[in-house]
C-alpha cells in the first residue's frame, strides 16, 4: 500500500469498470514534465513506502531541474519483466536454485515466485542452417529442438512450477515483436489498480516497446531476477533529450532509412544514460510500426529509452492487434486523465533538444561494422570501394576489375580484386570477388514488425520475378519474420510464392542472422571465401552489424531495409550501385533497374490495408503459451523443485548459495590478491563473456568433450548459459581478448603465479589453482570497462573465477551494478591515474583495506590499495547507492533477496 503522502489516490471509471489510480496533478511541477518522467512519477506515488521510496523522492521528480546533471537516486519498480531464452534460462536456473536454498534454510520453496509478471519468449535459438527450400522451416525447427531439448524441458518445467511465469514456445516469434503485438498492456491492471505498463527486459532491444508508450529498457539478468522477486531498480533521475519530428517521409523512403538517420544523429549528439523522447507534429504522422522501429534502435544510439507518448495511433494499433475494447478504452481514458496523451503542439521541459524534418530523410544503409555509420544509398558502392581496403591484404593488386556476373555493371577502377571461380554442387560455375553479397537476410524485430517495409520487400520480389530476376547463386537468402502474422499477411496477399522464387523462403520465427545465427554458408562458397581470403558481405534488415557477429566467413556487414535486402540479393555485390546500375536483365535481355521493381507507396499501403486484420493477430496469439505438439510432448519433472540431471551439459545447479547462512558473514578486507587479468580500454561484456562459438582446445571445449559432446554439438556459449561449468570456463575466453599480463597472447590466457616463474596458462586453469591456494583475485582495467550488452555472465563468471575486486578507470553502468550483484567490489583508480601511471604490471600482490567500514552500515568513499612492491593509492569505491551496499554486504543481490524473502 502506498503511503499516499500527496493524497493522490483516486478512482477512474471506464465504462462499467472502476480502477484505483494515483493522480499526477497532485504533485507540484508534474504538468511540465516530459512523458517519461511522468511515468516514473506515477511509479513512485504508487509504491511510496516511506523507506525506500519517500515523499522527498516524489518531490525530486516534481521539481526536476532539466539542466542539472543526474544526482538524485530513485527506486523504480517495473510492472513486469520480459526475457529471451539466452538470458532467460540462467534466470530460471537461479530461481530454481533459490527454491532449494530456501528449503535448506527452513523456508517454503513455493514462496520463491516472480512477484511481477514474467514472460519469456524463446527466439534466440533457431539457426538458419537450411534455406532456399519450402521445407527449410521444418528442418530448422527439428534441428533447434534436437540441440536445445534440455533447455526447453527446463523452461517448460518452469512454466508449470512458477506462478506469474509464462513461456512463449519456439517457432512463435521474436520477443520484442511478440511484446508489442500481444504482451504489452500500455496501461496495466492489477489488484484493482490501473497504472502505466513498465518493464525491464533481459535484452537490449526491450526498448522497442517504447513505441507503444511503454517505458522500459534492457538490464542484465541479475537485475531482472531481482525485479521479478520484487526488488526495485536503483537509478538516477535521468536527463531527457527531446527529439522533435516535423513533416512527413517522402515516397521511396522507409522506416529503416528514418531510423538509421536518427541513430546517426543521436550517436553523434551523445545520449548514453539519457532518456530520448519524441514530440512534435511529426510524431502524429509517424505510424506505430515506425515508432517501434525507432524505439528498437535505442541501444544503437546509446540511450536508456526512446519513447513516444500515447495518442490515437497507439489506440489504432492496440485495436488492430486484438486488444479488447475495454483495454483500449482504458488506455485512452487513463492517458488523458493523467496528462500522458500526446499534444503535438506542446513543448515539454527537456534537458536537450534535437529536431528532424522527416522530409529530409533519404534512402540509406549502415556499415560495414557499426549501426551508426550511415551511408546514403546512392554513395554505398563508392563507400564500399573505400572501406574494402581495410579488409584485404596490403599486397593485393588493385585496378583489375572483375564482376560477379556477366550482367553486372561497370564501376570505377581501383578496387582490390581477387576473382574466384566457384563450382556449385550441380556442376555449374560462377565467379565471386570482394564485395560479393553472401548473406541477404530479412530478419530481426527491428524491421519484421513493420508491415510497410515487409510488404515492400515482398512486392520487390514479385516485380523481380515478373521481370525474370532471382537471387545470385552465391547469396544465402533467408526470411525470418518476427511473428506468424507476417506469414499470414504474405499468404493472404498472394506474395509468398514470389518471395520463395527469389530464395526468401521461411527459415524460422526468431532472431537468426541478426544475433549471428545465420548458419553456415554453402560449403563451396565458404571454401572459396576462406581459401582466397575474400572480403565478402552480408546485407540484413537487423539492428547490429558488429565485426564477427553475423557470420564467421563474412567480414563486412550492412544494415538495410527489407526491400533493399531483396535488391542486393539480386544484384549480388556491394560493388553494384543499385541506385543507377542495372540489377540484371529481363526475359528480353533488357536491363532492369531498382526503380523498375520498387513499389509505390500506394501499392504498399493497398496491401497493408487489405491483407492485415485483427483476425490474424487473434488467431496467432489465441493460445500463444500452449505451444505446438512438439513443445507439449517434452517430458518434464513434476514438483516445485527441479530434478537436476547430473549428466546435463546445458542446465546445472549453480553454486551461489552453497554454505549460505541466514545471517551474512561480516565484510572483510582483501589481502594477498593476485591479478587474473590486466586489461586495456573499452573491454566489453562480449570480451568478458563471449556468446559465440566454443573452440575445441579451450577449457570449455575440453569440458564438453570430456562429457561426451561431439564438436558439431558444442552449440554456443549463449545457448549454454544454464551451465555454470561451461560459462566459468568461457569467462575472459573471447578470442580477441588481450591480457597484458601475458603479452603476445590473444584469448583467454594469463600467467599463473602459483607456479614458479608464472607460466602462461588458461585463465580458468590459473583461477582453479589460485582458489585451491586460498588466494583472492583482482582485475585491473581501463576506461569503459564492461560496455556493450547487459550480460549477466560477465559478472557471474568473474565472481565464480574467484575475483573479489575490479579496479578500472571507468565503468559501464549495468556491468558495475552486476559486479556488486555478484559480490564483487568495483573500485576506480583516482582521477587522472591508471595502472600505467601507477607503475602496475599485474605481477604484484594487492591488499585492499577499509572495506570493513561497510559493516557499520556506511559505505567508504575510498579504500586503501597497497602492493607488495610498495605502490599505494586510494581507490574510489563504486558502490553508489544504499541498496547496492546491502547487496554487497550479503554477498550478492540474490543472497540479499533470498534472506529478505525468508524473513518476510
Amino acid at each position: 500500500m502506498s503511503a499516499n503522502s500527496f493524497d493522490a489516490r483516486s478512482t477512474l471509471r471506464v465504462g462499467d469498470e472502476s480502477y484505483e489510480i494515483f493522480k499526477l496533478d497532485k504533485v507540484e511541477g508534474s504538468a511540465r514534465l516530459p512523458y517519461s518522467l511522468k511515468v516514473l512519477l506515477e511509479n513512485l506515488l504508487r509504491t511510496e513506502d516511506g523507506a525506500n521510496i519517500t515523499a522527498d523522492h516524489i518531490r525530486a521528480i516534481g521539481g526536476w531541474d532539466s539542466q542539472a546533471q543526474p544526482s538524485q537516486e530513485i527506486q523504480f519498480t517495473p510492472a513486469r519483466v520480459i526475457m529471451q531464452d539466452f538470458t532467460g534460462v540462467p534466470c530460471v536456473v537461479d530461481l530454481a536454485t533459490m527454491r532449494e536454498a530456501v528449503k535448506e534454510l527452513g523456508g517454503d520453496p513455493a514462496k520463491i515466485n516472480p512477484l511481477a509478471p514474467a514472460e519469456l519468449v524463446i527466439d534466440h535459438s533457431v539457426i538458419a542452417d537450411k534455406f532456399g527450400t519450402k521445407d527449410a522451416f521444418g528442418q530448422n525447427v527439428e534441428l533447434e529442438y534436437g540441440r536445445n531439448k534440455e533447455r526447453y524441458q527446463f523452461l517448460r518445467w518452469g512454466q508449470t512450477a512458477f506462478d506469474e511465469f509464462k513461456v512463449v514456445p519456439p517457432g512463435t516469434g521474436i520477443v520484442h515483436q511478440v511484446n508489442i503485438e500481444h504482451l504489452a498492456r500500455t496501461v496495466m491492471v492489477r489488484n484493482g489498480q490501473a497504472y502505466p505498463d513498465t518493464l525491464v527486459g533481459t535484452d537490449s532491444h526491450t526498448t522497442m516497446v517504447n513505441g507503444l508508450g511503454v517505458l522500459g529498457w534492457g538490464v542484465g539478468g541479475i537485475e531482472a531476477e531481482a525485479a521479478m522477486l520484487g526488488q526495485p531498480v536503483s537509478m538516477l533521475i535521468p536527463r531527457v533529450v527531446g527529439f522533435k519530428l516535423t513533416g512527413e517521409l517522402k515516397p521511396g523512403t522507409t522506416a529503416t532509412d528514418l531510423v538509421l538517420t536518427i541513430t546517426e544523429m543521436l550517436r553523434k549528439h551523445g545520449v548514453v544514460g539519457k532518456f530520448v523522447e519524441f514530440y512534435g507534429e511529426g510524431v502524429a504522422a509517424t505510424s506505430l510500426a515506425n515508432r517501434a522501429t525507432i524505439g528498437n534502435m535505442s541501444p544503437e544510439f546509446g540511450s536508456t529509452a526512446a519513447i513516444f507518448p500515447v495518442d490515437d495511433e497507439t489506440l489504432n494499433y492496440l485495436r488492430l492487434t486484438g486488444r479488447d475494447a475495454q483495454q483500449v478504452a482504458l488506455v485512452e481514458a487513463y492517458a488523458k486523465e493523467q496528462g500522458l496523451w500526446l499534444d503535438p503542439k506542446a513543448e515539454p521541459d527537456f534537458s536537450e533538444k534535437l529536431e528532424l524534418d522527416l522530409a529530409t530523410v533519404v534512402p540509406s544503409m549502415a556499415g560495414p561494422k557499426r549501426p551508426q555509420d550511415r551511408i546514403v544509398l546512392a554513395n554505398a558502392a563508392q563507400q564500399f570501394a573505400q572501406d574494402v581496403r581495410n579488409y584485404v591484404s596490403d599486397d593485393e593488386e588493385a585496378g583489375k576489375e572483375s564482376f560477379p556476373a556477366s550482367d553486372a555493371p561497370a564501376v570505377s577502377n581501383g578496387i582490390p580484386s581477387k576473382p574466384t571461380t566457384v563450382t556449385a554442387p550441380d556442376g555449374s560455375t560462377y565467379e565471386i570477388d570482394h564485395g560479393a553479397v553472401t548473406v541477404a537476410a530479412i530478419t530481426s524485430c527491428t524491421n519484421t514488425s513493420n508491415p510497410y517495409v515487409m510488404v515492400a520487400a515482398a512486392l520487390v520480389a514479385k516485380k523481380a520475378v515478373e521481370k525474370g530476376l532471382t537471387r545470385k547463386p552465391w547469396v544465402k537468402t533467408t526470411l525470418a519474420p518476427g511473428s506468424k502474422v507476417v506469414t499470414d499477411y504474405f499468404d493472404k496477399a498472394g506474395l509468398t510464392p514470389y518471395l520463395d522464387k527469389v530464395g526468401f523462403n521461411l527459415v524460422g520465427y526468431g532472431c537468426t542472422t541478426c544475433i549471428g545465427n545465420s548458419g553456415p554458408l554453402p560449403e563451396e562458397v565458404s571454401k572459396a571465401v576462406n581459401d582466397n581470403d575474400l572480403a565478402v558481405t552480408s546485407v540484413l534488415s537487423g539492428n547490429r552489424n558488429f565485426e564477427g557477429r553475423i557470420n564467421p566467413d563474412v567480414k563486412m556487414n550492412y544494415l538495410a531495409s527489407p526491400p533493399l535486402v531483396v535488391a542486393y540479393a539480386i544484384a549480388g555485390s556491394m560493388k553494384v550501385d543499385i541506385t543507377k546500375d542495372a540489377l540484371g536483365t529481363d526475359q528480353d535481355g533488357k536491363p532492369v533497374y531498382l526503380a523498375d521493381i520498387w513499389p509505390t507507396e500506394a501499392e504498399v499501403n493497398d496491401v497493408v490495408a487489405n491483407a492485415i486484420g485483427e483476425d490474424m493477430f487473434n488467431k496467432s496469439y489465441q493460445d500463444v503459451f500452449a505451444g505446438d505438439a512438439q513443445w507439449q510432448a517434452l517430458p518434464i519433472p513434476t514438483g516445485n523443485t527441479f530434478e537436476w540431471d547430473a549428466e546435463s551439459t546445458y542446465v546445472r545447479k549453480p553454486p551461489y548459495f552453497e554454505g549460505m547462512a541466514m545471517d551474512p558473514a561480516p565484510v572483510e578486507d582483501i589481502t594477498g590478491a593476485r591479478v587474473l587479468a590486466k586489461l586495456g580500454d573499452s573491454v566489453t561484456t562480449d570480451h568478458i563473456s563471449p556468446a559465440g562459438a566454443i573452440k575445441a582446445d579451450t577449457p570449455a571445449g575440453k569440458y564438453l568433450t570430456e562429457h561426451g559432446i561431439e564438436r558439431r554439438d558444442f552449440n554456443s556459449y549463449g545457448s549454454r548459459r544454464g551451465n555454470h561449468e561451461v560459462m566459468i570456463r568461457g569467462t575472459f575466453a573471447n578470442i580477441r581478448l588481450r591480457n597484458q599480463i601475458a603479452p603476445g597472447t590473444e584469448g583467454g590466457y594469463t600467467r599463473d603465479f602459483t607456479q614458479d616463474g608464472g607460466p602462461v596458462s588458461f585463465i580458468y586453469d590459473a583461477s582453479q589453482n589460485y582458489q585451491a591456494a586460498g588466494t583472492p583475485l583482482a582485475i585491473l582495467a581501463g576506461k569503459e570497462y564492461g560496455s556493450g550488452s547487459s550480460r549477466d555472465w560477465a559478472a557471474k563468471g568473474t565472481a565464480l573465477l574467484g575475483v573479489k575486486a575490479v579496479i578500472a578507470e571507468s565503468y559501464e553502468r549495468i556491468h558495475r551494478s552486476n559486479l556488486i550483484g555478484m559480490g564483487v567490489l568495483p573500485l576506480q583508480f583516482p582521477e587522472g591515474q591508471n595502472a600505467e601511471t601507477l607503475g602496475l604490471t599485474g605481477e604484484e600482490a594487492f591488499s585492499f583495506t577499509g572495506v570493513t567500514e561497510l559493516n557499520n552500515g556506511t559505505t567508504p568513499r575510498t579504500v586503501k590499495v597497497t602492493t607488495d612492491t610498495g605502490v599505494e593509492f586510494d581507490a574510489v569505491v563504486r558502490i553508489d547507492t544504499p541498496g547496492e551496499a546491502d547487496y554487497y554486504r550479503n554477498g550478492g543481490i540474490l543472497q540479499y533477496v533470498l534472506r529478505s524473502l525468508i524473513r518476510s
